[in-house]
């Protein structure tokens, strides 16, 4: 169990309620209203990347954050959590990882 905190991975905690990106986390507040409104605000600001202190990398954080209220979105965010799982286990074609 020690191992299991310091394990690298992407996505949602269900168990903390916190988005985990690598080694950094962040809580989200739990209202689903405050979690749309923040998910919304960070695709739109990451439409609008090309500003100096906006980015476009808030458009897949803001999905991210979409995801965890809105079930059409969460589907395909763990269709694509199962892709990626499998894309990365798969040997390349030299037979190494």
């Amino acid at each position: 169990m020690a191992t299991e905190g310091k394990k690298k991975h992407f996505g949602i905690d269900p168990k903390t309620r916190e988005i985990v990106l690598g080694k950094w986390r962040m809580s989200l507040p739990n209202s689903p209203a405050l979690r749309v409104l923040i998910g919304v605000l960070l695709v739109f600001g990451g439409m609008l990347g090309f500003l100096p202190i906006l980015g476009f990398w808030m458009v897949p954080l803001g999905l991210l954050v979409l995801s965890h209220d809105i079930p059409s979105m969460r589907r395909r965010r763990r269709k694509l959590a199962v892709w990626w799982a499998r894309w990365r286990s798969k040997p390349n074609s030299s037979g190494k990882f």
